[in-house]
C-alpha cells in the first residue's frame, strides 16, 4: 500500500523573522521573567507589591552602608513615592541608572557585595511597568531629576541647586493596562516594612506617617508573627552575617522565616534547609539522645537572616535561595550555618538550663504522641492511598500547586463542599485543570482538644489531609487556595467552623500562609427576559430590582445545592469572590479554638466575628 503523502504548509523563516526588542518592550511584554505574576494586588506577592520593593532595596542598601537612617513611603491613590536620605544617586548619571539597564553601583564595589539587587535591572523593570515614572537626587546642595512614562523619557530637568538632604526621590505610578484595577493594600505594604526594619534595627520607616521601627531586630519579628504563647524565651543567636532566633509552641507543624541580604525568601531555599537540618542535629547532639528530627522541629517558631556575597536566587523576585556557598571562595551555606549553630546554640543551652530543660520537655511530648499515633498511622497512610485511587469525594485537577513548572500554579484550587448535589454542580462547572473538588459527608468531627491521632482515625480528616498531601507539612501542598464552599445558612456555618477548626488545630500554617478562604454565593436571582443579576447581598437585590424595572423574577437560593452548574460557572471562574481567612497578631490559636469551639456557645459568634479576620479577597 502506498504511503499517502502529507503536504506541510510553507513556513518562511528569513531575516525579517529575526527581531531585537527595545529593553523596555521586553519587560512589557514579558513582565513575569522581572517580577512574577502581575495580579491587582490582593495578594501579598502581586506584581506592584514586587515594584515597591525594588524600590526599597536600593535605599535599604543606601541604609547598610551607613547613610539615612529614615526613608519615608507615601502611597495615595495607587501612586507611589519613596524618599530616602542616602548619599543620592551621582547627578551625572540618574538617567542611567533609571533607564539603561544592568548600569548600577554594585558590580564591583565590595560595598555592595551582600547586597539585596545586584543585577541592575530592577529599577528599569519599575520604570518600564510604570505610566510615569520619576526619579531624583538630592547630593551635596545640588539635584537633578528624569521623567518617564512607560521607560520613555517625557522630561529632563537641569541640575540645580538645593537646600533639601542628601538622598534619592523615586516617585512612580504602576500601568494600568497591566495591573488591572489595582489596588495596594495597607496590611500587605506594612507587613513588607515591618520586615525591613526587624532586619534593619535602627532604621525608621514612615508609612503615610505611621512609623516603623524596631529595637531587637528578629525576636520582634517572631512576637509579631506568633499566634500561641512560647513555651520557653525566645533564643537570640547573632554574628557577623548571621542572625537566629528561635522556640517553641505548643501548634503542629513548623514555622520558619529567612532572609538572604534583606529579602524574605518566602519559599525558603539552601539556607533555610541548612538551618533546619543543622538545628536538629545540634539539639540533638546535646541532649545525646537519638530523637527523630520531626519531634525536635514539631512547635517551633524560627528565623534566619544571612547574608551572602553574590547571592543567586531561584527567580527574579527572589523568594529562594539557591546559592551553595556564602561567596566566592567562601564556605558552603550548610557548613557556615551548621558551625554557627554548632557553637552558639550548644553554648546558650548549656548556660541556659531553664530554656534546655523546657526544650526537653516539649521534645519528648512531641515523641510520646508520635509513638502513640504509630500503630494507626501506617494503616491510615494505606487506607488514604487505595481511598485516593477511586475517591469519589476527590475530584481531582490536572496542574497543582506543587508542580515544578507551571504558569497558573497560584490559581490551583480545591473546593471543599457538603452534599451531592452542592458537589455535583461545582464538579460540572470547574476548570479541571486548575480546580479540584472534595466532597464532605454530613459534618465533620469537632476536634477542638483532640490529638493528632484522630486525623488518622477518622475517614474524612484522613482523606482531606491525603488530598491535600500535607500530612508531614505544607511545603508538599497540592492546591494555592483551599476554598471552603458551604451554604449560607446556620448549618453552613457550623460546617466552615468545623473545618476551620481542623486546620487551626493541625495546619494553622494553611491559614497564616494565605492558603484557606470562604466562597461567597449569590443569595438572590433577579432577572427579566433580557438580564440577569446574581445578587450576594440584600442592597444588591434593592438595586437590581430598581435597574430592571417592574416585576422581576427573584429567586432565592437556600443552598448551593439549588444553582445550576450553567449558572455556577459564573461564580466560581475569573470574577470568582473569595473572602480570606486569616489572623491577627494578637490571636492565640489556643484561646480562640477555646472560645469558639469550646462549651461557651453563646459567646462563639460574637468572639469569631471580632477576632477571626475575614477579608474580601
Amino acid at each position: 500500500m502506498e504511503e499517502e503523502k502529507i503536504e506541510l504548509p510553507e513556513i518562511n523563516y528569513s531575516d525579517d523573522d529575526i527581531k531585537t526588542l527595545d529593553w523596555q518592550e521586553h519587560i512589557r511584554r514579558r513582565p513575569g521573567m522581572y517580577i512574577g505574576k502581575l495580579g491587582d494586588g490582593s495578594s501579598a506577592d502581586d506584581g506592584i507589591y514586587v515594584l515597591l520593593k525594588e524600590v526599597l532595596d536600593n535605599s535599604i542598601d543606601e541604609y547598610m552602608m551607613g547613610f539615612g537612617k529614615t526613608i519615608e513611603v507615601t502611597i495615595e491613590e495607587g501612586a507611589v513615592r519613596v524618599r530616602d536620605h542616602g548619599r543620592g544617586v551621582p547627578l551625572g548619571k540618574v538617567k542611567d541608572v533609571s533607564s539603561k539597564m544592568n548600569t548600577g553601583a554594585k558590580y564591583d564595589s565590595k560595598a555592595f557585595k551582600k547586597s539585596v539587587g545586584l543585577n541592575g535591572v530592577g529599577i528599569k523593570a519599575v520604570n518600564a511597568l510604570s505610566s510615569m515614572f520619576m526619579m531624583q537626587s538630592f547630593r551635596d546642595g545640588q539635584t537633578t531629576s528624569v521623567e518617564y512614562s512607560k521607560a520613555l523619557v517625557t522630561k529632563e530637568n537641569a541640575i540645580e541647586s538645593t537646600t533639601e538632604d542628601n538622598g534619592t526621590l523615586i516617585e512612580f505610578i504602576p500601568d494600568n493596562t497591566i495591573f488591572t484595577n489595582y489596588n495596594f493594600r495597607d496590611d500587605y505594604v506594612e507587613s513588607l516594612l515591618k520586615n525591613y526594619v526587624f532586619l534593619n534595627t535602627g532604621l525608621t520607616i514612615i508609612y503615610n506617617g505611621k512609623k516603623f521601627f524596631s529595637k531587637n531586630g528578629l525576636v520582634d519579628l517572631l512576637n509579631e508573627n506568633m499566634t500561641s504563647d512560647p513555651l520557653y524565651p525566645i533564643i537570640h543567636l547573632k554574628d557577623t552575617d548571621i542572625e537566629v532566633v528561635i522556640t517553641h509552641t505548643d501548634q503542629y507543624g513548623e514555622e520558619y522565616y529567612s532572609f538572604v541580604n534583606g529579602q524574605h525568601t518566602t519559599q525558603g531555599g539552601t539556607h533555610q534547609s541548612a538551618f533546619r537540618e543543622s538545628l536538629s542535629r545540634v539539639i540533638k547532639e546535646y541532649y545525646n539522645k537519638n530523637f527523630d528530627y520531626a519531634d525536635i522541629r514539631s512547635g517551633i517558631v524560627a528565623a534566619i537572616s544571612v547574608k551572602v556575597e553574590e547571592p543567586v536566587f531561584e527567580s527574579q523576585t527572589k523568594t529562594k535561595l539557591g546559592s551553595k556557598d556564602m561567596g566566592p571562595g567562601g564556605p558552603s551555606v550548610q557548613k557556615f550555618i551548621g558551625d554557627f549553630l554548632k557553637k552558639e546554640l550548644d553554648n546558650f543551652l548549656h548556660k541556659n538550663t531553664e530554656t534546655s530543660e523546657a526544650l526537653l520537655k516539649k521534645i519528648l511530648e512531641s515523641e510520646k504522641e508520635r509513638k502513640a499515633i504509630a500503630g494507626v498511622t501506617k494503616l491510615a497512610r494505606e487506607r488514604a492511598k487505595k481511598a485516593n485511587l477511586h475517591n469519589k469525594k476527590l475530584r481531582d485537577c490536572r496542574i497543582h500547586y506543587n508542580d515544578n513548572k507551571g504558569d497558573n500554579l497560584d490559581e490551583t484550587s480545591i473546593f471543599i463542599t457538603e452534599g451531592d448535589s452542592a458537589s455535583g454542580s461545582i464538579t460540572k462547572s470547574r476548570n479541571p485543570n486548575l480546580q479540584a473538588v472534595f466532597s464532605l459527608r454530613g459534618k465533620p468531627l469537632n476536634s477542638f482538644g483532640l490529638t493528632k491521632k484522630i486525623v488518622y482515625e477518622n475517614e474524612e480528616f484522613n482523606l482531606l489531609q491525603a488530598a491535600l498531601n500535607i500530612e508531614d507539612g505544607i511545603d508538599g501542598l497540592r492546591y494555592n487556595k483551599i476554598i471552603i464552599a458551604t451554604d449560607a445558612d446556620t448549618d453552613g456555618m457550623h460546617i466552615r467552623l468545623l473545618i476551620l477548626t481542623f486546620f487551626l488545630q493541625f495546619f494553622p500554617d494553611l491559614i497564616k500562609k494565605n492558603h484557606v478562604y470562604i466562597l461567597q454565593t449569590p443569595l438572590f436571582r433577579v432577572r427579566n427576559k433580557k438580564e440577569t443579576f446574581y445578587c450576594y447581598t440584600e442592597e444588591e437585590r434593592i438595586a437590581a430590582i430598581k435597574k430592571l424595572g417592574a416585576n422581576p423574577e427573584i429567586t432565592r437560593f437556600k443552598g448551593l445545592g439549588e444553582i445550576s452548574p450553567d449558572e455556577f460557572v459564573h461564580f466560581i471562574g475569573k470574577d470568582m469572590r473569595l473572602d480570606k481567612v486569616s489572623m491577627k497578631k494578637e490571636d492565640l490559636v489556643g484561646n480562640m479554638l477555646n472560645f469558639y469551639m469550646g462549651k461557651n456557645t453563646p459567646e462563639r459568634q460574637e468572639f469569631i466575628i471580632d477576632n477571626l479576620v475575614i477579608e474580601e479577597d
